[in-house]
């Protein structure tokens, strides 16, 4: 769940996590055709421009407030084109974008809620400038990744869901994190599918005033917590299939760019390493390792697809993400004795000090990663 749209990221894992922030800073004087410079304060948002061509964008973002923040580049109908968060105050942040012609917002969200300040500006041009061979060939073959992941999580879930239906709580219990992994994988461009993300993995603090609360983690309550499915749950075992049903379905349409890729990656590491990481994700049932393990590997798949073309433009970016991927899931495998199974340590059982670690490992792969984009789009 990319839960910091939808509530506050807990304060305490804010503040952990600005050091890295701080210390992974791009700069970008915002100038150039398709460049623009954002300045983001507590109690404003400024651009440097109003207009830009279509194609490859850059938002060079400052924030020269008092409290953290974080900006967004915003369709006409709110969906997310790009975003940046956990922006700390005094430092600079850059966002690279892929952008049609039409009407965008950009956002300021100091102390990262509610509405923030907007100015809206104007994409202009045809079609977004011509992508390389190279770079259609990585977001087809992500693409044909993210069809794959959801082909496989609809049986998966329906063995869950038909659990659930059926009253069978250890059966459900067995087989819900499973069910999750694809789900988890294709995270990095979940924003493309709309509205399907708070549908099927929105936690209960995620709600807005008089939204139904569905999905996987509505069960994951009843499952662990109440310890009891009900005739409701009963009822919304089969609404979660069916929006899965409709997940798949998107695939095949959803909005894919070699940016939206390289920019989705960064932003899901950032949530693992300020929120999931706290254990909100998995809350009842415990099984975060799983999910991490599902969010490194669709944020290392994005990459791989990208690193052909990075590497020819930032070698050293590359060979930096190798390593930290590796460091990363090398950690990951110390909370599970087979290599090839998604049978993780219960993260209650995960201590303080390894928690720590997690996160440390997580943020030391997302800086890196934050430079991804721009060397993309070289």
């Amino acid at each position: 769940m990319r839960a910091v749209r939808l509530s506050v990221v807990t304060a305490a894992a804010t503040v952990a996590a600005l050091t890295a922030v701080t210390g992974c800073a791009e700069k970008s004087d915002g100038k150039g055709e398709g460049a623009l410079s954002v300045v983001a304060k507590d109690d404003s948002c400024t651009v440097s421009k109003k207009k830009l061509p279509a194609g490859h964008v850059e938002l060079a973002v400052e924030n020269k407030g008092s409290k953290v923040t974080e900006v967004y580049l915003l369709f006409a109908d709110a969906r997310i084109a790009a975003e940046r968060e956990n922006i700390g105050p005094g430092t600079k942040a850059t966002i690279t974008a892929e952008v049609k012609a039409g009407s965008y917002d950009i956002v300021c969200k100091p102390g990262m809620k509610g509405a923030g300040y907007r100015q809206k500006i104007e994409i202009t041009g045809g079609a977004v400038t011509k992508r390389s061979p190279e770079m259609d060939r990585a977001v087809a073959e992500f693409r044909s990744y993210v069809q794959a992941q959801a082909d496989e999580t609809l049986p998966k879930a329906k063995v869950f869901t038909d659990a659930v239906a059926a009253g069978d709580v250890e059966a459900a219990k067995k087989a819900y994190a499973e069910s999750r992994i694809g789900w988890e994988r294709t995270e990095p461009v979940a924003e493309s599918f709309g509205d399907i993300d708070p549908k099927v993995d929105l936690r209960e603090d995620g709600l807005e005033a008089g939204q139904k609360w569905t999905g996987w983690h509505r069960l994951e309550k009843a499952l662990w917590h109440d310890k009891k499915l009900g005739a409701e749950e009963k009822a919304l075992a089969p609404v979660l299939y069916k929006d899965l049903l409709d997940w798949q379905k998107r695939v095949g349409t959803a909005d894919i760019s070699p940016t939206s890729m390289a920019n989705g990656a960064k932003e899901l590491l950032d949530e693992v390493a300020t929120g999931k990481v706290t254990g909100e994700e998995e809350r009842y049932s415990h099984t975060d390792l799983v999910d991490f393990k599902g969010n490194v590997e669709g944020a290392q798949k994005s990459y791989e697809l990208l690193k052909p073309i990075a590497s020819k433009n930032d070698p050293a970016l590359t060979a930096s993400l190798d390593k930290q991927f590796a460091s990363l899931n090398t950690l990951l495998d110390k909370y599970r004795a087979d290599r090839t199974s998604y049978e993780f340590t219960s993260y209650e059982k995960v201590g303080k000090a390894d928690r720590k670690e997690l996160s440390d490992a997580v943020n030391a792969l997302a800086e890196p990663l934050s430079r991804l984009a721009a060397a993309v789009t070289k």
